[in-house]
């Protein structure tokens, strides 16, 4: 009896083997990595496709919202000359932010999201941005098209996580910007980035 099409024998590594989305750049897929609830920074292996302990959260705050990634795309040259003060991408997958009003607490999952907008951020030189979206079919965050739309409260307290994140005691801070952008900024980031992959990876 043979498989259906649909079926993997294998699973697929998250970043490589994964669609970007059912309607990219607006609908995308978001493989979540870490929780609201998670006080580890777990992060996918870029290998394996399997999550690795990376580091605890260094400071108090937890992330504000799921946080993941875009599969089959990449921060590169292109998502680069998007981000003023960037001289290079950061060579990882498009970070995603992902609300949700149900609280979902397991990482390694993935989902449809609707894009909203953006967080810019330059890290050591290279291109960090992170992408702002609504859990699809969310029955209260679902309606959402534009960044604007959402609390003030919940995007400060995006800024603020990303600025602070990677602090350490005793180093400089070396992440700057987190520079807020619309829906339709964000969709040249998403493209720019699925041009980068294909570049990076002839996909």
């Amino acid at each position: 009896m043979a498989f259906p099409h649909a079926f993997y024998r294998w699973r697929p590594h998250p970043w490589h083997g994964l669609e970007v989305g059912p309607n990219p750049p607006q609908i995308v897929t978001a493989y979540i990595e870490i929780t609201p609830f998670d006080a580890i920074k777990y992060e996918v292996d870029k290998a394996t496709g399997y999550l690795r302990v990376d580091r605890p959260q260094s400071g108090a705050a937890q992330p504000p919202t799921l946080y993941g990634f875009v599969p089959r795309t990449l921060c590169g040259d292109r998502v680069a000359r998007l981000c003023p003060g960037a001289v290079k991408g950061d060579g990882d997958p498009l970070d995603i932010c992902v609300i949700s009003e149900r609280p979902i607490t397991r990482a390694d999952i993935i989902l449809s999201a609707r894009v909203v907008g953006g967080i810019q951020m330059v890290d050591h030189g290279e291109a960090d941005d992170k992408l702002v979206a609504v859990l699809q079919n969310d029955l209260i965050w679902g309606q959402c098209r534009e960044l604007a739309e959402l609390p003030d409260n919940l995007v400060a307290r995006m800024r603020h996580y990303f600025s602070t994140y990677k602090l350490q005691p005793g180093e400089p801070v070396n992440a700057s910007g987190t520079v807020i952008y619309d829906r339709s900024h964000a969709e040249k980031v998403i493209l720019a980035s699925v041009e980068d992959y294909g570049h990076e990876f002839g996909a």
